[in-house]
């Protein structure tokens, strides 16, 4: 099957199923798995002009709204933590676009500060999976759904608190506060360098909700997703109105294979989500650990290629 914009031959089956193994397991943490679609798309495709970056968004479309629909029936999805991504996200995006085609025709230096940010994160996630031990909710979590045998009314979110001041919320019989400027702002970070870079904010924002807040994991996967939704949507959009101003070049998202990658996405982030409640939360933190410190040696080793 060909695609005339990304002008490369694919066998249809090929991005659905490479896809659904990605988002299957990445979902469980708040991280659509686009980050890893882009070089198997780059290097395995061979998919390598500029509007890559804007095909990876619509699989980012497509795909997440099962995943966020999923953790929304389970009522995990922690709605004034979701309001503060989207709300810090969306104009973090806009801004590190204008930095991007303004201030930063090599972003190399920036994009080693971004790694060696990414590298702390995922450090303090390290040293919380090495001193040990699930957080009392989380266990107590997985224990009930055991019990119900894995029925959704298992663990459900009960909001507390929602001001400008701070979000708390009752889960699992234990409360969790933080505080909505450090989300807002984290959120408003985390879009500028989505904006600069093209990436999704999941695998920074997760990884942040779980090691510098504290929350547990089955409670900021929603969040997660939803924010690197709006981070997309906003991004293609760019891209499209760009591709008005550089006509003859391949900027435009490639709607057909988008599609497709975002078909076998819906499915995975949707089983994903389904399954979370049965894996283990160290488990889950290990996989956003391992994708965090990826993330970061990547920006770091780009300084010096």
């Amino acid at each position: 099957m060909y695609f005339a914009t990304a002008g490369i031959d694919v066998s249809p089956w090929l991005p659905p199923l490479a896809a659904f193994v990605v988002s299957l397991f990445t979902s469980m943490g708040g991280v659509s798995g686009a980050f890893l679609l882009l070089p198997f798309q780059m290097s395995f495709l061979g998919y390598t002009a500029p509007s890559v970056s804007a095909t990876n968004q619509v699989f980012n479309i497509v795909a997440i709204p099962s995943g966020v629909y999923r953790y929304l029936k389970e009522k995990r999805m922690v709605w004034p933590l979701t309001w503060a991504v989207i709300l810090g996200t969306l104009p973090g995006v806009i801004l590190g676009a204008v930095i991007r085609v303004s201030y930063l025709p090599d972003p190399k230096s920036f994009k080693v500060f971004a790694g060696l940010v990414l590298a702390y994160i995922g450090a303090r996630m390290v040293r919380d999976l090495i001193k040990g031990k699930e957080k009392k909710s989380e266990s107590t979590f997985r224990q009930a759904v055991k019990d119900s045998k894995g029925s959704a009314a298992a663990g459900q979110v009960t909001i507390r608190e929602c001001s400008m001041k701070r979000i708390s919320y009752e889960f699992a019989g234990e409360t969790y506060t933080t505080s909505t400027a450090t989300i807002f702002v984290m959120s408003l970070v985390v879009g500028v360098v989505g904006g600069v870079y093209g990436i999704g904010g999941g695998s920074i924002v997760a990884p942040f909700f779980v090691s510098i807040c504290g929350l547990p994991v089955y409670t900021v996967a929603g969040a997660a997703l939803m924010g690197t939704l709006v981070t997309s949507v906003a991004g293609v959009a760019f891209y499209q109105i760009l591709a008005i101003f550089h006509a003859g070049q391949s900027v435009a998202p490639d709607w057909g294979l988008g599609f497709l990658f975002g078909l076998g996405g819906m499915c995975g982030m949707y089983c994903g989500a389904r399954l979370q409640k049965h894996v283990p939360a160290r488990l889950i933190k290990t996989m956003l650990s391992v994708i965090i410190l990826g993330t970061a040696l990547k920006y770091v080793a780009g300084f010096f290629v």
